[in-house]
């Protein structure tokens, strides 16, 4: 259904699109937290591209110098179904103390090294690069295909949130984040806490005259790991695997000779389906109440841990393996790589797709070329060859999912046509 003569002219198209390098270009152009105005440039220069391909782009500030952009190709008729393609254009900053590849943009052995090469500034370019080779080719067919480069995916997900709440209509939608270009059907869902101790100081000589907060809070880990470790498991999902708790960082206590007054535990809770953040706040603060008891004058407190998230939950993602939307995925991907191994995978990151899925009802898949244990390093890099076949892939998938609801579309134009009597 993908081959034939619109094939081989969107995949003309391709070739003279060169996602590489546009992603040395992107790459090149730092757009972490601390630079002024973070992703401004990043859009800019991602829009002026477009431009140069005949592709108009719009840009819509989310806060003071940052904006999503928003590119359509295809039909923008009311009612016609769209496909989104979704990526972001920050990244984290280079890692303390080695800086890699820095923002090198250099290519090596293959390999495109720097910042963002694979998280995701390089999914994005082959995101760009697909919406360039299918311009003009889904005319005929009354569908539309919408690339948004949103911002602050690694901190808040601003940019995801406004584009929900901006009323963006789409019948399917792709994030690219690193999959090595596989289907990745869903992932767990992501809160970061912090629980407070709040106790009493007394003299290290005499510590019954004090509440210990450092104490209180080993008492709740030990608790949390002997409790929750059996309950996870026996909530399992059979594709994003169990529930996970993780204590990430410790804080209390002023000095050794001191009895502990406050500490503070910051922990990553990674949810599967049918967990809600009422159900781990709940969950937590029972065995947060357990602590309180054995230890008189103590009190606790659970909070959000601040630059978590803006205001959604980050929520787990699920999109059925039979889902239309899925099914394009599958069939794209043998196209392009030859591979009939259709086993899908979960994403082991959280990724701006939940918030698709479950905020705006839009049925969402995680897709794009690169290696997730490339992200965040000094050594992140992305293989060209997969880079460019993310990008193959992506355009095969919107072709195959505008032909499959080409028939619909047409129909209900003619429908839109057909005269009153």
């Amino acid at each position: 259904m993908i081959s034939g003569p619109l094939w081989e002219r969107v995949e003309a198209r391709l070739a003279g699109a060169r996602p590489a390098e546009l992603t040395t270009e992107l790459v090149r152009i730092p757009s972490h937290p601390g630079v002024p105005r973070q992703e401004e440039a990043v859009a800019q220069h991602l829009a002026a591209w477009l431009r140069t391909h005949g592709i108009a782009a719009e840009l819509v500030e989310v806060a003071p110098g940052r904006p999503n952009l928003l590119a359509t190709v295809g039909s923008h008729a009311l009612g016609a179904s769209r496909l989104l393609l979704c990526g972001h254009t920050d990244t984290v900053p280079l890692n303390a103390g080695d800086a890699g590849h820095g923002f090198s943009g250099e290519v090596r052995d293959g390999r495109l090294l720097g910042r963002g090469a694979v998280d995701m500034k390089g999914p994005l370019a082959a995101m760009a690069a697909a919406l360039v080779a299918l311009d003009g080719a889904l005319d005929e067919l009354g569908i539309g295909v919408v690339l948004a480069a949103v911002v602050d995916e690694e901190m808040e997900s601003l940019g995801a949130e406004a584009l929900v709440r901006s009323g963006l209509r789409a019948d399917a939608a792709v994030v690219g984040e690193p999959t090595g270009n596989r289907v990745a059907l869903g992932h767990r869902g992501l809160e970061w806490l912090a629980i407070d101790f709040h106790g009493r100081a007394a003299h290290g000589g005499a510590p019954e005259r004090g509440v210990n907060a450092i104490v209180a809070a080993s008492r709740f880990v030990s608790l949390a790991e002997q409790r929750l470790a059996p309950e996870f498991a026996a909530r399992r999902h059979p594709l994003l695997g169990p529930p996970t708790l993780n204590f990430g960082t410790i804080r209390g206590g002023d000095q050794p000779s001191t009895v502990a007054a406050s500490c503070t535990l910051t922990l990553d809770r990674r949810s599967v389906p049918g967990e809600s953040y009422a159900n781990i706040v709940a969950e937590l603060e029972a065995l947060l109440a357990e602590v309180e008891r054995s230890l008189p004058g103590l009190r606790t407190s659970l909070r959000r841990l601040e630059g978590g998230m803006a205001t959604l939950e980050h929520v787990a993602l699920e999109t059925a393996a039979d889902h239309p939307l899925a099914c394009a995925a599958f069939a794209a991907r043998r196209f392009v790589t030859g591979d009939a191994d259709d086993a899908p995978v979960a994403f082991a990151a959280w990724t701006d797709g939940a918030l698709l899925a479950a905020f705006a009802g839009i049925p969402t898949i995680v897709l794009g070329p690169g290696d997730l244990a490339d992200a965040h390093s000094p050594r992140e890099s992305i293989a060209v060859a997969e880079l460019e076949e993310g990008a193959r892939i992506y355009a095969a998938l919107a072709l195959g999912w505008a032909q499959a609801n080409a028939p619909r579309e047409r129909a209900a134009a003619a429908r839109r046509e057909r005269p009153e009597r």
